[in-house]
Order: C-alpha cells, then structure tokens, then sequence
C-alpha cells in the first residue's frame, strides 16, 4: 500500500492552480473537467503520481464556499530551509501566518502558510 493523494476542494480553481505551482513549485499533473457533472479535478505535486503521493484540487462549479470544520489540520512538506522557503513564498505573494522558527518545547524548525482557500501547509526542514 501507498498513499496516493490528499483531495482538497477549492473555490477558484485557477487562483488555487497558480498558488501550489508558482508559489510552492509544484508541477500540474492532470487536469479534467466534468461538464455534465459540474466539476472539475487537477492534481498537482513535486514529482509524479506513480511514485510519490499528490494533491488533487477539486472543484464543484456550482458551489461558492466550503467549510474546513475542526478537524482539519495541516498538510506538511518538507523544505531545505524553513526560513528561506517563507522568504520566497512571501516573494511571490503568499501568505505566511506563522513565522519560521524552533517549534514550541522542541528543536524542529517550522512554519506556516496559507493557500487561497485558509488551508494550513507546514513547511519543514
């Protein structure tokens, strides 16, 4: 067995598309569209599906919002340097809602990020 992908279901699915590619650097993998069933799914991830787990973007045409509820927490990827990766990402327009450094009690250093729809990414080194 292997994990394959995390679905997350997105408001604008073009602005989410441009968030995971061109602020994390993550590669479009597949895209298609469900005319009939109004909806559309793009997987996008750092290598390929055969290999390593990737996130499907899934878009409902006729829903506006989404709720997270209280169980979500975070999807985590690691990062050669937590600090100049939150550099970056602010660069190209990001949102950065905890600063790089240590983690509370710990030595890990950790960060958090925001994309376009509130979900949490934990960068860390």
């Amino acid at each position: 067995m292997r994990l394959l992908h995390t679905m997350l279901r997105v408001r604008d699915l073009d602005r989410s598309i441009e968030f995971y590619t061109k602020v994390l650097g993550m590669k479009l993998l597949r895209r298609r569209d469900f005319e009939q069933e109004r909806f559309s799914l793009v997987f996008v991830g750092f290598n390929n599906e055969e290999t390593d787990a990737v996130i499907e973007l899934t878009h409902n045409w006729d829903v506006g919002d989404y709720e997270h509820g209280n169980a979500y927490g975070h999807i985590a990827i690691e990062v050669a340097d937590v600090y100049k990766a939150c550099e970056s990402i602010r660069q190209k327009g990001g949102e950065v809602v905890r600063e790089a450094g240590p983690m509370k009690g710990g030595q890990t250093v950790l960060a958090f990020v925001k994309d376009p729809d509130g979900y949490l990414i934990e960068l860390l080194a």
